[in-house]
């Protein structure tokens, strides 16, 4: 339950950030995690990153 990655953006919020990881297969994942957590994290475009998924906290959408 883990892809791996490189962030290819990091959209900062007022609280939050989105932040995009392109995976080695050309598809991407896109997160929403808090601003603190960025930057404990140190993420940022060009950073290795890992999407670790819970199966019980997975949303999923499709783009029309």
């Amino acid at each position: 339950n883990q892809l791996a990655g490189t962030v290819s953006h990091v959209a900062t919020g007022a609280v939050n950030s989105e932040v995009r990881i392109a995976l080695p297969q050309g598809g991407e994942v896109v997160a929403i995690i808090t601003n603190d957590s960025v930057a404990s994290l140190g993420l940022a475009a060009g950073s290795a990153a890992v999407a670790i998924f819970k199966a019980s906290s997975v949303l999923l959408a499709v783009r029309t």
